[in-house]
């Protein structure tokens, strides 16, 4: 289970609104979630191997697309990628070769998210914070103050308003409270930035310290992650990360987790995801032991790398991106 938050970031979801016209991320994500630098799956799942991580992690964006393909389209679909990941024409695809390519389909994900959002503010050389917050929070203004307690999980519309400000406060590098698209940037997808990285250890402290001591108790570390009531009847990867916490986690082995023990666990030093999801790839479809793939040992692992179990198979998709 520890491969779990090895392959994390945890950040806060940027803002959520009633309003129709919103850049704000999914509605109903207004908590914290475990928001991963290659996907939007946990990579373990209470335990599992999740595959949907590996299929954003490979395929970025597209992967969706690959739902609605018939397993042979898919392996079509997947074998052109091969081609373009295989840099040399060698005929094997290298650790390097599928690190890279992992890092291309993230980086292309953050720019088509970062443009979308630019371009639904109507912003040119810069997004003012007055103007982003009437788009995304002016609905307050209009509300009745006891609408805006508290939302279903717990978090007010007032508080993510306060969070966003904090945020921008700390992307707005010249501080002129208005953000370039490079600081906007930062605003987005903190866990990117390392100037960035201080504000994700505060909003993550900020969500899982329920008791607000400053501290993240082994008991709020699991009521994270698992709302089990006895730990009697805990399934086994929990019981496995209450060791992890005892073990690795508090490092000082005074009961808590500070905020530099909470930086550790979640912006591990020297530790790269895509060359982790690379290595993750080639050790689930190395058949010959290599420490390289041929296409058809990929294409042999297609559920892996895209996985398709739809019947609604849709028409075929025609995107040709450069890589």
């Amino acid at each position: 289970m520890d491969n779990k938050f090895l392959l994390t970031l945890v950040i806060l979801t940027y803002s959520a609104t009633a309003l129709a016209f919103t850049v704000a991320t999914d509605v109903d994500n207004k908590g914290r979630v475990l928001n991963k630098n290659l996907s939007h799956e946990a990579h373990f799942d209470q335990g599992e191997h999740n595959e949907d991580y590996d299929h954003e992690a490979f395929l970025g964006d597209e992967a969706k697309e690959f739902d609605h393909l018939s397993p042979e389209e898919s392996k079509n679909r997947l074998g052109k990628i091969v081609d373009k990941i295989d840099r040399d024409n060698d005929g094997f695809v290298t650790e390097a070769e599928l690190k890279s390519w992992i890092q291309y389909t993230q980086k292309k994900y953050i720019l088509e998210d970062v443009e979308r959002q630019w371009s639904q503010h109507n912003a040119k050389d810069k997004i003012m914070w007055a103007d982003y917050r009437k788009t995304v929070y002016g609905f307050l203004d209009d509300m009745d103050p006891n609408e805006l307690e508290k939302d279903d999980e717990g978090y007010s519309y007032r508080d993510m308003q306060r969070r966003d400000r904090r945020r921008w406060s700390v992307a707005d590098g010249d501080g002129d409270d208005a953000l370039t698209k490079e600081e906007f940037v930062s605003f987005l997808h903190p866990e990117d930035v390392p100037h960035m990285h201080d504000i994700v250890i505060l909003e993550t402290m900020e969500d899982i310290d329920k008791d607000k001591d400053g501290k993240i108790s082994q008991e709020e570390y699991i009521g994270d992650m698992y709302r089990g009531t006895s730990e009697e009847d805990e399934p086994d990867w929990v019981k496995s990360e209450r060791e992890q916490f005892n073990v690795y986690r508090d490092q000082n082995k005074d009961g808590y987790l500070d905020q530099n023990e909470v930086k550790n666990w979640i912006i591990p030093p020297d530790f790269d995801h895509a060359i982790a999801e690379a290595k993750h790839l080639i050790y689930e479809s190395d058949t010959d032991e290599d420490a390289k793939l041929t296409k058809e040992e990929i294409l042999d692992k297609y559920d892996l790398f895209v996985g398709s179990q739809a019947t609604d198979f849709g028409e075929a998709l025609t995107r040709h991106d450069e890589f």
